[in-house]
């Protein structure tokens, strides 16, 4: 997902909700320690290989499985190089810098409250150094805000995507805020890419109560499962109305 005009250098996106892994490779030590010692039954080693067995699926599907899945979704759009996008939860920038890349007159805005729980050493001076390093720092404005109040007018992107943010917020009526704002603020015509855990089903139900067109729900396959199938990512992309 890196810009072909590139300065050189080498981004660096974290992981997404690094205590998860921790957890998991922390009781897959203890379990299968336990039965190589000899103080615990077979079946408890078992239990610790389906804990690294998780924490493996989940480091694929943050260190390299998001960023497969989200190029092909961006190629997908189509961009013809002019577009106005909005990444909401930007975080170190992994889907912003891949859409900046594919913008040439074009803007990619990324909007984030930056915690490092969300994401491995998420500020915005890391995304920023990241843009320099694609070379596709002139394409992209950073912001510091909060997803359910969006601080842009109405109608001013083509564009608006999000990656594994909106579940962050805890309450059900917040995450609809949030599809709102985004439809407030794009253009008639514009399009919206959420990819999600959790609740996508959901979010697919609001939007077309709410008015929005071509609306579609699609999981992203394994390389997107955090540690399981029980953790599948899946998309709902949806339409503004031109009317």
């Amino acid at each position: 997902m890196s810009d072909s005009r590139s300065s050189g250098g080498r981004p660096s996106y974290g992981i997404d909700a690094p205590y998860v892994p921790i957890i998991f490779l922390i009781v897959a030590v203890v379990f299968i320690a336990g039965a190589a010692a000899g103080v615990a039954v077979w079946w408890v080693a078992l239990i610790g290989v389906f804990f690294l067995a998780q924490a493996i699926c989940y480091l694929h599907a943050t260190l390299r499985g998001k960023h497969t899945a989200w190029s092909r979704l961006l190629d997908g759009l189509h961009l013809t190089g002019g577009e106005q996008v909005l990444d909401l939860g930007c975080g170190r920038g992994a889907v912003l810098l891949a859409a900046a890349g594919r913008l040439t007159t074009g803007h990619a805005h990324g909007l984030d409250l930056w915690r490092s729980q969300d994401q491995s050493g998420n500020s915005p001076d890391v995304t920023r150094a990241n843009a320099v390093a694609l070379g596709v720092a002139d394409r992209v404005d950073l912001d510091t805000g909060d997803m359910t109040q969006l601080p842009y007018p109405d109608g001013t992107f083509d564009v608006v995507v999000s990656s594994l943010a909106i579940h962050n917020i805890r309450d059900v009526e917040g995450r609809f805020r949030v599809l709102d704002e985004a439809l407030r603020v794009l253009r008639p015509g514009g399009r919206l890419v959420v990819a999600d855990i959790r609740t996508v089903r959901r979010y697919a139900n609001h939007l077309r109560s709410v008015g929005a067109a071509e609306v579609t729900v699609r999981g992203l396959g394994p390389g997107f499962w955090f540690g399981g199938p029980w953790q599948a990512t899946s998309v709902v992309t949806a339409t503004k109305p031109a009317g």
